[in-house]
């Protein structure tokens, strides 16, 4: 094979390689498209496995998609995506923690989501999950500290907005939890519970202001 030729196929292997993008760039391209719900509902799913921290802008918009089935996949994406350390080893970690959070073993849960934050202090979820085995074993303290870490890190996380609202509720400070109830509104608005919340709050905060008249 002459070098001319060589070079000819090496540059047809480039170009085809290259036409079509990997499964994220094919999901985002899908999730943008318009016109299309069912390529947005594939786009959503597909990136659930493929999507990383700095698709959350995309994933984000799509919480406000006219398509129900969109957004849920958006939501589950989004979670996935936040789950996901980019560390084996430390996903792994992480698994054996959220077993332990979901059976209640939270002192436990708290010494493996230690672990995890001093091996991967820039994983988001760490400090997410260390904040809920806090808030459950009423300590709420520093499970407002971890949710700080978690959005500096994460400024869409629903989740750690609306466990700043649950631990003020806690604490008797309905205004800020309304706040932060709302803040996390702002970024998910498909959150039922949380309309729920915050109309209560409302009412709370309005009988509050009639009482002192």
């Amino acid at each position: 094979m002459t070098a001319r030729v060589l070079l000819a196929v090496t540059l047809l292997a480039f170009c085809a390689a290259n036409a079509v993008g990997g499964p994220r760039e094919n999901a985002l391209t899908a999730l943008r498209d318009a016109a299309d719900v069912e390529a947005r509902r594939r786009g959503a799913r597909m990136l659930a496995d493929s999507g990383i921290m700095a698709d959350l802008p995309v994933l984000a918009h799509a919480l406000r998609d006219p398509d129900s089935t969109v957004r849920g996949f958006a939501e589950a994406a989004m979670w996935s995506v936040w789950s996901r350390s980019g560390d084996d080893e430390i996903d792994k970690l992480f698994h054996v923690g959220v077993m332990q959070l979901s059976d209640r073993r939270l002192v436990p849960a708290v010494r493996t989501f230690t672990r995890i934050i001093e091996r991967r202090p820039d994983f988001a979820e760490g400090w997410n999950k260390r904040a809920t085995a806090y808030f459950l074993l009423g300590e709420l303290d520093k499970s407002l500290a971890d949710c700080d870490e978690v959005i500096k890190r994460n400024p869409y996380h629903w989740g750690a907005l609306s466990g700043y609202g649950m631990i003020h509720m806690q604490e008797s400070r309905p205004g800020q939890a309304l706040a932060y109830f709302e803040k996390a509104i702002a970024v998910n608005p498909n959150l039922s519970q949380v309309h729920e919340t915050i109309e209560m709050l409302k009412a709370l905060l309005i009988q509050r202001r009639k009482d002192m008249i």
